[in-house]
């Protein structure tokens, strides 16, 4: 009887080890293949104002959704060159949201990635959070060539004046953002996947 319950022991052991070692491959998988993805959402934010707050929260939301989006500090590792990554995800990707906050147009990368978005003609989401659209301006300090200047000024004015959503940090409500941000984002995804296939269909 006692030899009985330690075989039965001994094995039960052994189910729960390969379970547990099967887990971690189907985990090393999945990163693997969301590596390899292209990102379906590409998130420019400045990360001093919304990183811990909005824009963390958004990206780990859509990826329990099952999507891939783009946040710099989630999908980018050391070594890693920033423009080659940068670019090349919002060039993949689908829709773009543009979380602009107080200092984002401080930030040389989030105002080459909202441009960039823009020149490839990206669906983009502005969320105006704890600002308004008429406090966003690129400054001219001098620290920008008249031509990077000039697409930066352009690439704001046409976030300006995109429908988007708005968001207050201090007395806003996550889960409603959560909830609002993710249906428009999958609206959009929505249309553009039903254009590409009619144009496909041509």
């Amino acid at each position: 009887m006692l030899r009985c319950q330690s075989l039965t022991k001994n094995f039960s052991t052994k189910i729960l080890n390969l379970e547990h070692r099967n887990y971690h491959h189907q985990k090393m998988r999945n990163f693997l293949e969301q590596l390899h993805r292209p990102c379906d959402i590409f998130i420019s934010h400045r990360g001093i104002d919304t990183k811990r707050t909005i824009s963390g929260l958004l990206y780990n939301h859509l990826v329990r959704l099952g999507l891939n989006p783009f946040l710099d500090s989630k999908n980018m590792k050391p070594g890693d060159r920033l423009f080659d990554k940068i670019n090349d995800a919002v060039r993949h990707c689908k829709v773009g949201v543009a979380v602009l906050s107080p200092r984002y147009c401080e930030s040389y990368f989030c105002l080459h990635e909202l441009a960039l978005m823009m020149e490839n003609r990206k669906k983009v989401i502005p969320i105006f959070c704890d600002v308004k659209r008429s406090q966003l301006h690129v400054k001219d300090d001098g620290s920008h060539p008249v031509k990077e200047l000039k697409r930066f000024q352009w690439a704001i004015e046409e976030a300006k004046y995109t429908v988007g959503l708005t968001f207050d940090t201090l007395g806003g409500d996550f889960s409603e953002f959560l909830k609002m941000t993710t249906d428009a984002v999958m609206k959009n995804l929505v249309e553009i996947e039903e254009e590409d296939g009619y144009k496909r269909n041509m």
